[in-house]
């Protein structure tokens, strides 16, 4: 038994010296380390010693209390050091905290010399709390499904999408507790995940071991802030067929409302294990806890029936350090590349009007590559060629999406009122026409993106729903798809299967890029800063030409007027184009280089896009007339019934001509929006809007002869009574024998004219108005039909030019279709002249739009 007790002294007194190693060499790091001292001669500045100037920054900055610390200058510093603290990270925490504190002490000792701390006055140093944020370990981060129990203490990096966050709270660090029986004070009892009493009181005469009979003192007492983050996998990191693994992930003081819901993370901390409230509350046979030989068994179950104890644990991270993807991506071993960058485009004069944009090392790695790419010809093509390369063709398509993620300027107006600047793209198409290969492309380009699918969506799931917390019991918003791309694009397919009522919760998001919630006692407004991506197939399978584009999608018009860009596909059979797609297909699947070569890289588009959405560019005088007379253009087109394909021009296509404008400034870097900008979104804009013809109307050549001799026949003269075949007082028509029946030639096959539906459409539209007007305003019940040819050969002379002649014959073969086809037109014959009206049951509107 001595030998024991002995041994177990031993022991204790060796770990006691390890720690105090420990806290010694990592204060030193903290106070000696620079790049010279690791035989890094090439630094821009190798004698500097940057944890030193961090300690004295917190001297003066008296609120900060966390120390970031780069794992691989340490490992560079103290291999030793670095191997013990990452593999028993749990144990040396407190060590490595004391470390941090001795070497604060000693920098604000030289920092604040002379000052003398009046007598009796405690030392400031003492009641503060550090901690030491690590980042940078050597090894990669870990998916959540591999931190197993193996982890367990050890320092370890684990990647996760952020879902949901708590509210900040008091964390108890360290309690001094009061003996309610003999009033003595048990300071600075450490807190093991819970609320923890000293076990007994240190007064010998009282031995006081009651949970109950301690008071804490919070004026003595160590706090700090906590927060709790629900973590789960990256879609990409999740195995077929599984779903999703979740995490809680604590962080404490600095850390805590460093991320939101939505971003992408990196967490630097150690898995540790705590008991599952939860679990003893589950519905089953009650959990007892169990004793044997004075020991604690756990929380045991049907032990005689099952065998097997009960799952009364789970794991969390404890996290000393977090930040968002990609930022940890964008920095550490790539530091000095952006350091030199930063001083090649300091030389240079900088990519963009003002250098003084650039606040970080990555910046200036930016704005060097873009100002590298801004030297090639036909920039805003090449940019476009290089999203998703493995489609081929789709040009508009990868022109509107490039300008998607870019994006356009957010306002607000003086009364409060913002305005958005995402753009919201939809793809209606044919199957198989590549519509969700974009959709993929984008999820994965942007780190901040949300892929789901219409129909297996929610309107609780893309917006915000409110759910109870399984250990607190209060009610918390959980994070929707759109909140999650809060900043970046949500790609929706199958966006046509949606639930109306679906549809519907995503029109506040989509325009004032809120989301409201009213549920469960709170009342909250999200951001839901998010573009959309949505592709769609027609109704029938196969879009139909001779619909109108809301005919052949099942969306609703307030949906369909939030989008900013409509882009129509249409698998057409034509052999060259399908040559060039089956080539470039087969290229692709035998993975030959040629057919995935893009102008530029993936990293360097999103470097470039990251540096054009920092320019908010002015709208000109001139491109403010130039988006006036576009936008004038667009609403008289769909007033004579050009658009018929299209949804109704309304304000916001004003709007989006604003956005898409900035946006192609963006693209090109420019700090003012000119008429060539707003050119070229009217186009891509009237390329959505009017973007699929419907099928062209066949004219009968006709001469004068047959359209006179077919009024006579359609309609008797103005008052005459057309004789019935069946009426008995009516003169019976001599018949004619076959030797009396002169001899007539062989009918003529007359050749047809092609004209566009959209021309036609226009030419009726025109023509009914004219009509319907004359015989309201003047009282005129018609006009002849010279009448009407010679109005409209007067009224277009601009367009008519020399071509009368053929402009009238083109008249007259419409005026016969509006009579026989279409039954617009109703034919009366006076003076032998046929007489043209408007059908008394048309609606002029409704041709008009037709």
């Amino acid at each position: 038994m001595a030998t024991t007790t002995t041994a177990a002294v031993a022991n204790e007194s060796t770990e006691r010296e390890t720690d105090t190693q420990v806290e010694e060499r990592f204060c030193r790091f903290l106070l000696d380390y620079s790049a010279a001292s690791v035989g890094d001669e090439t630094a821009r500045e190798p004698d500097a010693r940057p944890y030193v100037q961090q300690l004295e920054r917190m001297v003066t900055d008296e609120e900060s209390s966390t120390v970031r610390v780069d794992f691989f200058e340490l490992d560079a510093f103290d291999g030793e050091l670095a191997l013990a603290v990452e593999s028993e990270y749990y144990r040396f925490e407190p060590c490595v905290r004391a470390g941090a504190k001795r070497a604060y002490r000693e920098v604000r000792a030289r920092v604040t010399t002379g000052e003398d701390r009046r007598p009796g006055q405690a030392d400031p140093v003492d009641a503060k709390t550090f901690f030491v944020a690590f980042r940078n370990l050597k090894s990669a981060p870990e998916k959540l499904r591999d931190l197993r129990c193996d982890k367990i203490g050890t320092l370890v990096q684990c990647r996760a999408v952020v879902t949901r966050t708590s509210d900040v709270r008091p964390e108890l660090l360290a309690g001094s507790f009061l003996c309610l029986k003999c009033g003595l004070e048990a300071p600075e009892v450490p807190q093991q995940m819970r609320y923890t009493t000293p076990t007994i009181c240190r007064n010998p005469q009282c031995n006081n071991a009651s949970k109950n009979k301690w008071q804490l003192q919070m004026d003595r007492s160590k706090f700090a802030d906590w927060q709790r983050i629900r973590v789960q996998e990256a879609t990409d990191e999740i195995p077929a067929g599984s779903l999703p693994r979740s995490l809680d992930v604590i962080v404490r003081d600095e850390m805590v409302e460093q991320v939101k819901a939505g971003d992408k993370i990196v967490a630097t901390g150690c898995p540790c294990v705590v008991p599952d409230a939860g679990g003893l509350a589950r519905a089953g046979e009650n959990a007892v806890a169990g004793r044997l030989n004075n020991m604690a068994q756990g929380v045991t179950g049907a032990q005689s029936v099952a065998g097997t104890r009960e799952m009364t644990y789970k794991m969390l991270f404890s996290a000393c350090g977090v930040e968002r993807a990609e930022e940890a991506d964008g920095r550490g071993r790539d530091d000095d590349e952006a350091d030199d960058a930063l001083r090649q485009l300091k030389s240079a004069g900088g990519a963009l009007d003002g250098v003084e944009d650039i606040v970080t090392p990555r910046d200036a790695k930016d704005a060097l590559t873009a100002k590298k790419m801004r030297q090639r010809p036909r920039l805003y093509d090449a940019l476009a060629e290089s999203i998703a390369p493995a489609v081929f063709g789709h040009k508009d398509i990868k022109h509107g999406i490039l300008l998607q993620l870019v994006g356009g300027v957010a306002k607000q107006t003086h009364e409060g009122i913002k305005l958005r600047g995402t753009i919201n793209v939809c793809v209606v198409g044919d199957p198989s026409t590549a519509k969700s290969q974009f959709l993929k492309y984008v999820h994965t380009f942007l780190s901040r993106s949300v892929y789901t699918s219409g129909k297996a969506a929610s309107a609780a799931g893309l917006t915000a729903c409110i759910a109870r917390d399984s250990e607190t019991g209060e009610f918390g918003v959980e994070a929707g798809a759109l909140m999650l791309a809060d900043n970046g694009i949500c790609c929706i397919d199958e966006f046509d299967k949606m639930d109306a009522t679906d549809q519907v919760a995503i029109h506040e998001a989509m325009e004032q890029q809120t989301i409201s919630i009213t549920k469960a006692g709170i009342q909250a407004n999200l951001n839901a800063r998010t573009a959309i991506l949505a592709a769609a197939n027609p109704k029938h399978g196969r879009y139909d030409r001779t619909k109108t584009l809301k005919a052949n999608v099942d969306m609703t018009m307030p949906i369909m007027s939030r989008f900013d860009l409509f882009f129509i596909v249409i698998d057409d059979c034509d052999e060259v184009t399908d040559r060039n797609v089956a080539k470039h297909i087969v290229d692709v699947a035998a993975g030959e280089a040629r057919a995935l070569d893009a102008p530029f890289t993936i990293d360097e588009l999103r470097s470039y896009i990251r540096v054009a959405k920092k320019i908010s560019p002015v709208i000109t005088d001139a491109a403010a007339k130039t988006l006036v007379a576009c936008y004038r253009q667009l609403r008289q087109n769909d007033v004579v019934g050009r658009s018929k394909t299209a949804y109704r021009v309304t304000v916001r296509q004003l709007e989006s001509l604003v956005r898409l404008s900035e946006a192609h400034a963006r693209i090109h870097l420019s700090q003012t929006v000119e008429p060539d900008n707003v050119k070229e979104a009217f186009r891509l804009l009237k390329r959505s809007i009017i973007s699929v013809e419907s099928e062209s109307v066949l004219l009968e050549e006709i001469d004068e002869e047959d359209l006179d001799a077919a009024a006579a026949v359609d309609m008797p003269s103005v008052g005459e009574k057309r004789p019935a075949e069946d009426d008995p007082e009516s003169p019976a028509k001599p018949a004619t024998t076959a030797e009396e029946s002169p001899s007539k030639p062989p009918p003529r096959k007359k050749a047809k004219v092609q004209l566009s539906y959209e021309d036609y459409t226009r030419y009726r539209a025109l023509i009914t108005t004219h009509l319907r007007s004359r015989a309201t305003l003047d009282g005129v019940p018609g006009l002849k039909r010279s009448a009407v040819v010679d109005w409209y050969l007067t009224t277009h002379a601009d367009e008519v030019g020399e071509e009368t002649a053929a402009h009238a014959k083109l008249l007259k073969q419409i005026l016969k279709r509006l009579q026989k086809d279409d039954l617009v037109i109703v034919v009366a014959h006076e003076d032998n002249e046929p007489v043209l009206a408007v059908h008394p049951n048309v609606d002029v509107a409704d041709a008009s739009a037709a």
